[in-house]
């Protein structure tokens, strides 16, 4: 009853949007926001969507924007705007990913386990940090303000842990294609196991809602490939070109 309502809601609230927007993006829009407010393997649905909204407030604080425009980011000090619903090292990750992530780097990543930050908790907090701002750049792109956020689903965190997971390639441990079994035998289906791929492997779900919502907003796995059809309303290369100009223009090193 309560993912239909927020169904309902969603839809209405896109009626408004500056273009109609397609049926399968509504239902996983709904989707991510039911994601969001549910438990997941480090934080309870109320801690996730206070990094959700966290994620939004970091474009409007004081603190990040004079990090942003300084050489340093480290010769800036101060206290980030928050409404003090999540952790400091929380914040800090958060603010840091949001506004100057071609700025960071694995010293900054140590510095936040030095201070009690684990990397499946880092790992969660960047899915949770994914979605809320792929929903909300939508959002922006239709004019219309942020979809509003639900109300938590009660219940703790799992803990879950992937026994496939080994360190690297990065920072935090991940699962590779080839040590991809038991539950997290379905993790790479149709897919070639690229970096961007295992980036969230080591919380699972978090991978698995990412790429659903990737598949709609951009393309499913099996037509990425597909040159034989166009599937959208721009053909494949429009749509690499758009990818890599936004790219471009936020910095991404990938």
């Amino acid at each position: 009853m309560a993912y239909n309502c927020l169904m309902a809601s969603v839809t209405s609230y896109y009626a408004n949007a500056a273009a109609p927007v397609r049926a399968d993006i509504i239902v996983q829009h709904e989707r991510v926001l039911q994601h969001l407010a549910t438990p997941g393997s480090w934080y309870s649905g109320a801690e996730r969507l206070a990094i959700a909204k966290a994620a939004r407030e970091a474009r409007d604080c004081r603190l990040c924007q004079a990090r942003k425009d300084a050489l340093s980011p480290l010769s800036v000090q101060g206290e980030h705007d928050h409404d003090g619903d999540v952790p400091d090292i929380v914040i800090e990750a958060v603010h840091r990913i949001v506004t100057d992530q071609d700025r960071l780097g694995e010293s900054w990543f140590q510095g936040l386990m030095g201070r009690g930050l684990t990397p499946g908790r880092y790992v969660e907090i960047v899915g949770v940090m994914a979605h809320t701002v792929s929903i909300d750049t939508f959002a922006q792109a239709m004019g219309l303000a942020p979809l509003p956020l639900p109300e938590p689903v009660a219940g703790g965190p799992s803990g879950y842990v992937p026994a496939c997971a080994t360190p690297g390639p990065g920072w935090v441990a991940t699962i590779a294609k080839d040590n991809a079994s038991g539950p997290e035998a379905d993790i790479y289906a149709e897919m070639r196991g690229a970096n961007i791929q295992r980036a969230l492997t080591l919380v699972p779900d978090e991978k698995r809602s990412w790429f659903d919502l990737v598949g709609v907003q951009y393309l499913p796995q099996a037509w990425m490939r597909d040159f034989s059809q166009e599937f959208r309303a721009i053909s494949h290369a429009q749509i690499e070109f758009l990818a890599a100009r936004v790219s471009a223009l936020n910095r991404c090193m990938y």
